[in-house]
């Protein structure tokens, strides 16, 4: 009798553990969010918005850390870009949150000159959005260790497409268990995230972003990257090659009001 307690006991002890093992590697999901516009006015819009209306609701709501991008090369851009990351815990709280912000009375009066901008007068040409799935080995957003001045401070966003989705899940696997994240970590790049693209404009698609302290520090720690030894190793296996047809990389600058 004691034999069987003790073997249910043991069962429902791996049973614990197991979930809390699964529980601890559950992935979070982002929306990335890249407003589109011309000119110094529709910013001013969008910046007021974000800072004063959209960034504290979603700070009521729980969603404590939020990142507000511009990209560096904005202002010789004809198309100009802002992005904004919002870490989501389940899937179906992004249209459920993002809708219940029209209700909220505190959005629609500190909102109200983004919220009725007019067709004469829009506050952006458009808005792209991306969903992403955190990785398998690195589910969530990360705050970067930064200490400079936020003028100086690059955020990396590099996209890799995929000739196929085959090619693509090598890319994804090279990630997790072929180990280009604990490079990226023993290199002490800052990650933010690591996310598959599972909605978007540009499919089959991975995203990460990285952060510096400025662009040499940026330089300095791609260099670093490029001559590890675990890097040549890895990147030299056949089974990963050719997995990424094509890389995007944009270098960001977080707005004041960031929560990054």
């Amino acid at each position: 009798m004691k034999k069987i307690f003790l073997f249910l006991l043991l069962g429902a002890s791996a049973l614990v553990s197991a979930q809390t093992s699964t529980t601890s590697k559950a992935k979070n999901f982002f929306e990335l969010k890249v407003y589109e516009f011309k000119t110094a006015e529709q910013q001013a819009v969008i910046d007021q918005f974000l800072s004063d209306a959209y960034l504290p609701y979603l700070h009521r709501k729980g969603i404590q850390h939020v990142g507000v991008f511009t990209g560096i090369a904005n202002d010789t851009a004809a198309v100009k870009k802002l992005y904004v990351l919002v870490p989501y815990t389940k899937l179906g709280e992004i249209p459920t949150i993002n809708k219940a912000m029209f209700k909220d009375k505190e959005v629609a009066e500190k909102g109200a000159a983004y919220l009725d901008a007019t067709s004469e007068s829009p506050a952006y040409s458009r808005i792209v959005s991306y969903i992403l799935e955190g990785f398998r080995l690195a589910p969530g957003l990360m705050l970067p260790k930064l200490k400079g001045d936020v003028a100086d401070k690059v955020y990396e966003l590099r996209s890799y497409e995929g000739a196929s989705e085959k090619k693509y899940w090598k890319k994804v696997e090279m990630f997790n268990e072929g180990g280009e994240i604990d490079i990226f970590s023993r290199l002490n790049f800052n990650p933010v995230f690591y996310a598959e693209v599972i909605s978007g404009p540009t499919m089959p698609n991975l995203m990460y972003m990285t952060s510096f302290e400025s662009k040499a520090d940026r330089d300095a720690h791609w260099q670093s990257f490029k001559d590890d030894a675990q890097w040549k190793t890895l990147s030299a296996k056949k089974e990963y090659e050719k997995t990424v047809s094509k890389n995007v990389t944009l270098f960001l600058r977080a707005r004041p009001y960031s929560d990054y």
